[in-house]
């Protein structure tokens, strides 16, 4: 399927699980050549399984322990490739980056909003940015000297 690491073991599997894995079975004696509109199968199994005595679920509970212990040896075992970034965790010390001066000139933001409040935060940055391309040099200047500070800092 594409993403993931082919040797991770895969998930426990639920009483719930063993339980359709069963009606799935039956129902292939049943009437083997139909196929099967899986919508109407999984609710049909989901009211039987709820209408199900604790005694009847008890042979799937089973099923789903002697389960477990595999599952909890392969997972035990299971070592992660090197490279893995889910382990990675970012410093909350770092320094943060400075805004750009397009960002310091969203004190703009309040005005764009009382002028037209039913834009929404995507359409107010668009506006934002359209105004940002309109204005010379000559205004972006202060924007951009007081990022050029926020930067040395």
């Amino acid at each position: 399927m594409g993403k993931g690491d082919p040797k991770k073991p895969r998930g426990k599997t639920s009483s719930y699980a063993f339980f359709v894995q069963t009606c799935r079975e039956e129902h292939k004696k049943k009437d083997p050549n139909s196929s099967v509109n899986f919508t109407e199968f999984f609710k049909k199994c989901s009211e039987r399984w709820k209408t199900m005595s604790a005694k009847e679920k008890s042979k799937f509970e089973g099923m789903a322990k002697s389960g477990k212990a595999p599952y909890d040896r392969e997972k035990n075992n299971y070592v992660p490739p090197k490279g893995d970034k889910k382990g990675k965790k970012k410093d909350p010390n770092a320094l943060n980056r400075p805004p750009s001066d397009f960002l310091l000139c969203s004190e703009h933001r309040p005005k764009i909003k009382s002028d037209h409040p039913v834009l929404s935060i995507g359409d107010i940055a668009k506006k934002l940015g359209e105004m940002w391309s309109e204005q010379s040099a000559k205004d972006k200047q202060p924007y951009e000297q007081k990022a050029a500070k926020l930067t040395e800092e």
